[in-house]
C-alpha cells in the first residue's frame, strides 16, 4: 500500500532512538585496512548487467539469497543492501567514490554482509524497502541504501551517500562505523526498531471511500492547478514526462468536456519534443529534465518511457490528426527498433546517461565540433532555431556549460534542410563512445512496448505493418522464451530465463494482448488476453481485501507482501489491471471480469480517495467502468470480408470508451457467451451491431450509418 503523510510520521517515530544514535554517535578512532585480496567477488557469475558491472569492485558483495542471510545470522553482522541499475548516473558516481575505494570497502567488508540488487530484475525487493525509505526519510530514488537486520528487517535507509560527508551530507566513512557500533553496544533496540518498521508495514487500510467520477475530477483539478503555461508541463523542476497522466487528462478532458485541458496536454507533448529531453538528433526520449523547461535532461534512455510516451502521442494524433504527434511516434519508433531490438526480436531495457565518465558526453556538441562538421549556412539556419553559442547554451549543476544541447521552442519551426543536417550530426555522433546498453529483456516493459507498436498500427496508416510485425515478434519471443509450466518468468539475459513473474508482467502482457487484438482483430489474442487475466487472478488476488499483491502466492516470502497501486514512473499492476480487465470483461461480455475490475477500485478507494493525482492508471480504469462505454461487433460472412485497412476504421480515432470487435457469423454461432451468439450476419453481409450494456441497436449492413452516428 502507499505510504500517506501522517504514515511518514509514524515511521519516524519509530526509528528515532535509531537514527538518534547513529547520528549523535561519535567514532573516535578508526583505521580501516586498505589492502584487497583477490580479484572477483560473489556477482561474478550472476547474468543482471548492474551485478556484474560490481564483480571487481573491492567491496565483498553477494547476490540477493538465503545463503548470504544464514551467512549474516552465523557472523551476526547487519546486512548493507544496495539497489540500483546499470544506466543510473548517480549509481556511477556513488560506486566510482565509494564501491571502487579499499577504504570504503574494508569498512563494508569488516563489519557487514553485503548485498547488490537490480531493482530492475528484483523490482519485489525494491518495492518493499523503497517504500519504507521514502516514508522514513520523505524521499526516495536510486541507488537506494539500506541497513538491515540478517533476517532482512530494515532499520536505516538512504539513497545516495558520499564517501566523506559534505554539504549536510552524511559520508560513509561516516556512517559505517556508526552503524557498527551502535549494532554492537545497543543491538537490542535496534531489533525493536526494526520490528515496529516490519509490523506497521503489514498493516493494510481496509477501509473504503465512495470514488467516482468527482475522484476523476479532482485529479483533473490537481494538474491543472500545476499546469506550467510558460514551459509547457506539470510542476516544476525536475520536470517528469509521466505519460500516464497525460493518457488519464486526455480522458478527463472528453468526458467533462474542458478544451483547455486538452490543449494542456497538446502543449505539453509539443514542448516535450521540442526540448533536450527528446534526442533531436538520435531520437528517443530522455529520463526526465532536470529543469522546468524541458532544455537539459536526465540523459538515461528507458525502454518504458518510450512506449508509454509512443502510446501518448498515439492518443493525441488520433485525437488532433497533427503531423508532429505522429511523426514523434515514428522517431520513438525509428529509435527503439534501431538501438533497442535484440536479435531475437524482443526489446533492451535501457541505454545509460554516461559514456566515458561523464554524464551526457555522447549527446553534447561544443561549438567548435559543430563548425567542423556543418558548413556555414547550415550552422547559420540551426543558431536561432536551437540557440547554438561559442559558449554553450545550458546550465549543467547551477554552472554555465561549454557545451550546447539540441532544444528549441518550437520543433515544428525547423527548416526543410535540418532533415538532411540531423542525419549529418547523427553520423557524426556513431563515431563517438556509445553509453552502456542494458541487454536485460523485461516481460513487464515489453509488453508495454508491444502495446505501444500495437496501439500505433491501429490508428497510424504510415508504417502500420512494421510496427505490427514488430509488436507480434516480441510478443512471440516472450510467449516461447519466457513463459514455462504455466507461469511468466521476469528476466531474460544471456540466453536465460530467470525470476517468478510479477503482477506487472501479467499485466502488461494483458494490455498487449488486447492492443494486439485490435491491431489485428485475430480472436487469438483475446484468448491469450483471457489466460494473462486468469493467471494474474490465480496467482496474484487477494481474497481477503481484494486487488493483486504484487509477486504470486507461491514465490519468496520477503518480511511483507505488498500491493502497488501507486503509479511511479510506470503505472501501478493495479491500475493496468483495473482498466485492462474492464475492457477484456465488455470484450468478451463477462460480467465476472468486469466485477473483477470493480473490486480492485474498491480495495484501493481509501488511498485513491486520499491523492487522486498519484493513482492516475487507477483513475483511467475508473473512467472506463463509469463509461458510458460502447461496443461495436463487425460481424462478417467470412473471415477475410475485411482487410487490415478497413478494420482500421474502428481503432483510428480518440475513442476510449469504445470497444469494437469483429468475428465471423461461424464464430458467433460457436461461442459461449449468450449474448455474443444472438448476432447474426444479415443476408451473407457485413453487419454491424452497436451496443450499450449488451442492449443493441437494430444492426445495420451500411457502414456510413456508423460514420453519421460518430462510431468510426
Amino acid at each position: 500500500m502507499p505510504f500517506s503523510q501522517n504514515d511518514g510520521h509514524k515511521y519516524q517515530t519509530i526509528v528515532r532512538d535509531v537514527n538518534r544514535l547513529y547520528l549523535g554517535y561519535v567514532f573516535k578512532a578508526f583505521k580501516p585496512q586498505t589492502e584487497y585480496k583477490g580479484t572477483m567477488n560473489h556477482l561474478a557469475h550472476e547474468k543482471s548487467p548492474y551485478l556484474l558491472q560490481h564483480k571487481n569492485n573491492p567491496v565483498d558483495w553477494f547476490p540477493w539469497g538465503q545463503e548470504v542471510f544464514g551467512k549474516a545470522q552465523k557472523e551476526n553482522k547487519p546486512i548493507f543492501l544496495s539497489i540500483g541499475y546499470s544506466t543510473c548516473h548517480w549509481y556511477h558516481v556513488m560506486e566510482h567514490e565509494s564501491f571502487e575505494d579499499a577504504e570504503v570497502a574494508s569498512l563494508l567488508n569488516q563489519f557487514f554482509i553485503n548485498i547488490k540488487v537490480d531493482r530492475e530484475e528484483r523490482p519485489d525487493i525494491d518495492h518493499v524497502y523503497m517504500s519504507v525509505c521514502q516514508a522514513m526519510t520523505g524521499t526516495g530514488g536510486w541507488p537506494l541504501t539500506v541497513l538491515m537486520t540478517p533476517d532482512q528487517k530494515l532499520f536505516f535507509a538512504g539513497t545516495y551517500f558520499p564517501k566523506v560527508g559534505r554539504h549536510g551530507r552524511t559520508g560513509l566513512m561516516e556512517l559505517l562505523p556508526r552503524i557498527h557500533h551502535l549494532w554492537i553496544t545497543q543491538g537490542a533496540e535496534v531489533e525493536k526498531s526494526a520490528k515496529g518498521i516490519v509490523e506497521f508495514l503489514k498493516k493494510e487500510k481496509l477501509e473504503t471511500k465512495d470514488i467516482n467520477e468527482s475522484t476523476l475530477l479532482s485529479s483533473m483539478t490537481h494538474l491543472k492547478e500545476h499546469y506550467d503555461s510558460e514551459f509547457p508541463g506539470f510542476g516544476e523542476a525536475p520536470k517528469f514526462p509521466t505519460p500516464h497522466n497525460l493518457l488519464f487528462l486526455m480522458r478527463s478532458a472528453q468526458r467533462f468536456k474542458d478544451p483547455q485541458v486538452m490543449e494542456m496536454v497538446m502543449s505539453t507533448l509539443k514542448s516535450m519534443r521540442s526540448g533536450g529531453i527528446y534526442d533531436q538528433v538520435g531520437n528517443g526520449f530522455h529520463r526526465y529534465s532536470v529543469d522546468r523547461e524541458w532544455k537539459v535532461p536526465h540523459f538515461e534512455k528507458m525502454l518504458y518511457d518510450q512506449a508509454l510516451l509512443a502510446y501518448a502521442y498515439t492518443e493525441a494524433y488520433q485525437i488532433s490528426k497533427e503531423q508532429i504527434f505522429s511523426q514523434t511516434v515514428h522517431d520513438i519508433f525509428k529509435y527503439v527498433l534501431r538501438d533497442l531490438l535484440a536479435p531475437e526480436g524482443a526489446f533492451y531495457s535501457a541505454e545509460d546517461a554516461d559514456s566515458e565518465g561523464e554524464e551526457g558526453k555522447f549527446y553534447v556538441w561544443s561549438y567548435e565540433e559543430l563548425t567542423s562538421i556543418l558548413n556555414k549556412e547550415e550552422l547559420e539556419d540551426l543558431k536561432p532555431l536551437f540557440s547554438l553559442s561559442p559558449n554553450g547554451n545550458f546550465i549543467d549543476m547551477g554552472e554555465p556549460s561549454p557545451y550546447n544541447i539540441f532544444h528549441t521552442q518550437n520543433i515544428e519551426h525547423a527548416s526543410a534542410s535540418w532533415k538532411g543536417i540531423k542525419q549529418k550530426l547523427f553520423e557524426k555522433r556513431l563515431q563517438r563512445v556509445r553509453p552502456h546498453r542494458d541487454e536485460k529483456i523485461l516481460t513487464d516493459w515489453n509488453g508495454l512496448m508491444i502495446a505501444a507498436l500495437a496501439k500505433a498500427a491501429q490508428s497510424c496508416e504510415a508504417n502500420a505493418e512494421t510496427y505490427l510485425q514488430a509488436a507480434e515478434k516480441a510478443y512471440a519471443f516472450i510467449i516461447k522464451n519466457m513463459f514455462q509450466d504455466g507461469s511468466i518468468l521476469h528476466r531474460y539475459c544471456q540466453k536465460e530465463a530467470a525470476i517468478e513473474g510479477f503482477a506487472d508482467d501479467y499485466a502488461a502482457l494483458l494490455w498487449a494482448s488486447l492492443e494486439l487484438y485490435w491491431a489485428t482483430f485475430d480472436s487469438k489474442y483475446i484468448a491469450e488476453a483471457q489466460r494473462w487475466s486468469q493467471l494474474l487472478i490465480e496467482k496474484f488476488w487477494d481474497q481477503k481485501s481484494g486487488g493483486f499483491f504484487f509477486t504470486p502466492k507461491d514465490g519468496e516470502a520477503l518480511i511483507t507482501r505488498k500491493k502497488e497501486v501507486y503509479d511511479g514512473a510506470t503505472p501501478s499492476a493495479n491500475g493496468l489491471a483495473l482498466w485492462n480487465l474492464a475492457r477484456l470483461a465488455k470484450l468478451t461480455a463477462n460480467d465476472d471480469l468486469e466485477k473483477k475490475s470493480s473490486e480492485i477500485a474498491k480495495s484501493f478507494s481509501s488511498v485513491i480517495h486520499e491523492f487522486p493525482v498519484a493513482h492516475n492508471m487507477s483513475l483511467i480504469g475508473l473512467d472506463f467502468l463509469l463509461g458510458p462505454t460502447t461496443e461495436l461487433v463487425v460481424v462478417t460472412p467470412t473471415a477475410t470480408s475485411m482487410s487490415r485497412k478497413e478494420l482500421r476504421l474502428f481503432t483510428e480515432k480518440f475513442q476510449p470508451h469504445h470497444i469494437p470487435r469483429q468475428t465471423t457469423a461461424g464464430d458467433l454461432n460457436s461461442s459461449e457467451n449468450t449474448f455474443l451468439k444472438n448476432l447474426k450476419s444479415l443476408d451473407g453481409k457485413t453487419t454491424y451491431y452497436v451496443c450499450q450494456n449488451y442492449q443493441c441497436k437494430a444492426p445495420t449492413t451500411d457502414i456510413g450509418e456508423l460514420q453519421k452516428q460518430g462510431f468510426i
